[in-house]
């Protein structure tokens, strides 16, 4: 039983056999994608706080240390992401950082707010006010705090990470599987287009992965609510003990991903963070969010690459390269998913509307009239 299903009461039964299946998945398997796609965000590292304290990590920042950006400071740094042609403000924090840090918690009370997911909903409607589409990954989330920002996001997301109880996770704050899990589930009742993905090299074994990317494909095949899958490989850092896993690793695992999951789901790999050219016959078709604007806060030693760069790979990889929104065309197109707000910003008549819906007409996927 994957650790926290049972506390959580999540019910994902993976068939050990699948298993076994997956496992023998090698990337001669899987054919290559015939398109790359990617999204132009801004990075909003609304607040370093966290409760958590994986090993890995070195985005979060002790208490008394962490920051905490100011609606002036948000408003500021998606009107630059707007202003060089961005869809997407991806809003980035730790799980429950007011839960820990009292300075956060007394800050959030100043500016009238209960808790970071009132506070994320006010930040999510300024990037909308200037021209963005949101996508939170606020980490784990029960179904009131979810469904308090919701209709105010194109899209959310959270990394499963893994379903193994590994070493990188332990401590008095530890992180649940199952409540990841629960998360994924809460965003599919709620009919959240929804990002999910595994960190490779934490300790976990190929069993672990292969049992993380099938309870991922069913709780898809209950809901149809995720979009995409990354794979994404674990990097040194200056806390980290582990090493970046070999490349021989990252091809296997990304072809098990493109094996175990339905079509519809993409399956992105970090460019600035994996070997992304020698994974692309693996089945990569999404190369995630790149900012014109602003590093990548999670990573910061690891650059986004330039567009040109994504250019040049899929120039290798003889494939097109098209550029997306935040939510995918399918959810878009099927006019169920979306909330009233999110679907007035891609139907606005100006300059911001006409961006998002330029995207989707090069991508076929919007048609006027």
């Amino acid at each position: 039983m994957i650790p926290g299903t049972a506390e959580y009461d999540v019910d994902v039964t993976i068939d050990q056999r699948e298993v076994d299946d997956l496992l023998a998945v090698t990337p001669a398997d899987v054919d290559p994608a015939d398109e790359l796609t990617f999204a132009k965000n801004v990075f909003v590292p609304l607040t370093t706080a966290c409760r958590y304290t994986c090993t890995y990590c070195t985005y979060f920042d002790a208490p008394g240390e962490a920051s905490l950006l100011s609606p002036e400071e948000v408003r500021d740094v998606v009107r630059r992401g707007a202003d060089a042609g961005c869809t997407e403000a991806l809003f980035t924090f730790g799980d429950d950082p007011d839960d820990r840090y009292t300075r956060i918690h007394d800050q959030f009370a100043e500016w009238g707010h209960d808790s970071i997911h009132d506070y994320l909903r006010e930040v999510c409607e300024l990037a909308l006010e200037e021209g963005l589409l949101p996508h939170a990954n606020p980490g784990d989330q029960t179904r009131e705090q979810m469904e308090r920002v919701a209709d105010v996001n194109a899209s959310m997301g959270v990394m499963l990470e893994t379903t193994a109880d590994v070493d990188a996770h332990a401590g008095p704050r530890q992180k649940s599987p199952g409540q990841r899990l629960a998360t994924i589930r809460t965003a599919g009742e709620l009919g959240v287009p929804f990002t999910t993905g595994i960190l490779v090299g934490i300790g976990e074994s190929w069993r672990d992965r292969a049992e993380s990317l099938l309870a991922i494909r069913e709780l898809h095949e209950r809901y149809g609510h995720v979009q995409e899958v990354i794979v994404q490989n674990v990097v040194p850092n200056e806390r980290s003990r582990f090493e970046r896993p070999d490349v021989d690793t990252m091809r296997r695992v990304v072809a098990m991903a493109r094996h175990a999951l339905p079509d519809e789901v993409s399956v992105q790999v970090p460019p600035n963070l994996s070997p992304t050219r020698d994974l692309l016959d693996c089945g990569v078709d999404d190369l995630g969010g790149v900012s014109p604007v602003t590093d990548d806060h999670i990573n910061p030693e690891y650059e986004w690459p330039a567009l040109r760069e994504l250019e040049a790979i899929a120039d290798e990889a003889g494939v097109p390269l098209r550029e997306r929104l935040p939510v995918y065309e399918r959810f878009v197109d099927d006019g169920d998913w979306l909330s009233e707000c999110i679907e007035a910003a891609i139907a606005a008549e100006d300059v911001h509307g006409e961006r998002f819906r330029s995207v989707l007409r090069d991508g076929d996927g919007f048609t006027d009239g």
